[in-house]
């Protein structure tokens, strides 16, 4: 879904004359960019001794306070940003995304932006104007795809290279000054970010500083230096496109100063980051922890394999972490397409007495019928390996408590809730928050990134977030004698059952 989100004031807009509009949108923009800036080195002054030893932690649950940290962060970064993603949609909050990281630009910050090739929808002509900028680089990995390619050379792509074709970058991350890391579930879209009329994720995000915050740097080096991330100079040929670089910088900004797209209310949220910045370190929401580690697959992952099989440095970290439970594991993953090996993974836990839950999306949540009916052919496989299963509910009463309130107000035409957090709390002690879904695609052809965490108090934090994600107001308990298919049309379950006769391990790629 790619909806403009903010159309709220359009009613009373379109009493009001041309002219008044432009001088809103005139005087919004000069407010809204004064350069009333606190430099980031500013605001961690008070905790650099801290970040030396440690990694200060914190989950950012709600889309609102995920997009507004990675826009105050923009707008405070000294030296660099470095963007890592699978999806940056052209939507609402991918041109203010980008907005924010043009003007980051201009000030002279360098910014990097490495996005996967299969999803991007900018155009050609978006893409070569934004990298002509001086201070931003772009580059698409693995780019056999989309970018460039009509409709032919996408198919004969798909049909000559299937593999090649399917090996994806699904790593998400964004860096500010080599400081302040945000990674985990969220790509750059509407969706992510509990900004969509229709249907939003109920997604979850880290946000790290200190001395984890090195290893996710490493990491996005590796991928920007691999022979498999190109840049767009290199994918597309300009001389073959006609395109303004001013103009296209010009209705960035006029798109993120209209106050009709980005409101003033969430701009003076931004505002307020430092204050509530302050407030979670008193709080003790923000957690100094001695023990993190980033872990990412390689660049070009099982490139060089046969078959569709392979692994991967996050599948083998996670099956180590499964292996070693003693009392609990909690699970979240939005795409759940188990295997006869994993399911006897968790079968060895509950062996082992293992408590295991497991909460995925439901035939009416999901965003993916191809990925649910991958899940939905083995649910009975699934359940009899003895694990507690749940699937989310479409109407979720947690999404009046997640999402934006001033956006989707408090009335029947809320958006359906749909799971898209990929987490994991072993033995209420160890955390894993990041991109990887249960599924075959996860194990062996995308690469993934996991945030591993070792903090006791984390971890019971997550698991009380993770139960009440799977109470009965938020989510079915599945049994042998009950699941909510029926609960959907008629016609929504046919469409999943027709997927059936796709295989498994050929489901289409998932964010």
């Amino acid at each position: 879904m790619r909806l403009v989100a903010f159309g709220v004031f359009s009613v009373f807009i379109g009493f009001v004359s041309c002219q008044k509009k432009s001088e809103q949108q005139a005087y919004f923009c000069t407010e809204a960019y004064q350069d009333k800036r606190t430099v980031l080195s500013e605001e961690l002054a008070s905790i650099r001794a801290k970040t030396k030893d440690k990694t200060g932690i914190y989950i950012l649950e709600q889309g609102e306070e995920a997009m507004v940290s990675r826009a105050w962060l923009c707008e405070n970064a000294e030296k660099t940003i470095d963007v890592q993603y699978f999806i940056f949609a052209n939507d609402n909050i991918g041109l203010i995304g980008s907005d924010l990281l043009l003007r980051a630009a201009d000030r002279g910050v360098n910014v990097r932006i490495l996005v996967d090739d299969i999803m991007v929808d900018a155009s050609p002509e978006e893409l070569l104007a934004l990298s002509s900028h001086s201070n931003i680089s772009i580059k698409i990995y693995n780019p056999n795809a989309n970018i460039g390619k009509n409709i032919l050379s996408k198919l004969y792509s798909a049909a000559t290279g299937f593999k090649d074709f399917n090996q994806r970058m699904h790593n998400k991350s964004f860096t500010v000054d080599g400081k302040v890391v945000i990674t985990g579930g969220r790509n750059i879209a509407d969706e992510y970010f509990d900004y969509d009329h229709r249907y939003n994720f109920r997604d979850r995000d880290v946000l790290m500083l200190g001395k984890a915050v090195p290893q996710v740097v490493k990491s996005f080096n590796e991928f920007w230096n691999h022979p498999v991330s190109v840049s767009v100079s290199e994918v597309l040929d300009s001389t073959d496109y006609t395109y303004s670089a001013k103009d296209n910088f010009e209705f960035l900004h006029q798109y993120a100063c209209n106050p009709e797209n980005f409101w003033p209310q969430i701009r003076e949220r931004i505002k307020e980051v430092p204050d509530a910045f302050k407030k979670i370190q008193s709080s003790g929401e923000l957690k100094w922890v001695d023990d993190v580690h980033y872990v990412s697959d390689a660049p070009g992952k099982n490139g060089n394999d046969k078959g569709l099989g392979g692994g991967g440095i996050t599948t083998d970290t996670l099956v180590s972490l499964i292996q070693r439970a003693t009392r609990s594991i909690n699970i979240q993953s939005p795409y759940l397409i188990t295997t006869k090996e994993s399911r006897k993974l968790l079968a060895d836990a509950v062996n082992r007495g293992v408590v295991v839950k497991v909460l995925t999306n439901s035939l009416g949540s999901t965003d993916a019928l191809e990925a649910f009916s991958g899940y939905q052919r083995d649910r009975a496989e699934l359940l009899a390996t003895g694990i507690e299963l749940f699937e989310f509910k479409p109407d979720a009463a947690s999404r009046m408590r997640l999402m934006n309130q001033e956006i989707h107000g408090d009335t029947a035409n809320v958006p359906v809730f749909g799971l898209h957090a990929k987490t994991m709390v072993v033995d209420e002690q160890v955390s894993v928050i990041g991109t990887f879904n249960f599924d075959p695609r996860s194990s062996n052809l995308n690469t993934e990134c996991l945030t591993i965490i070792y903090s006791d108090s984390l971890a019971l934090q997550l698991v009380s977030t993770l139960n009440t994600d799977m109470r009965s107001e938020n989510a079915w308990r599945i049994s042998t004698r009950f699941n909510p298919d029926s609960t959907c049309t008629i016609f929504r379950q046919m469409k999943s059952k027709i997927r059936y006769l796709v295989p498994k391990k050929c489901v289409v790629i998932t964010g």
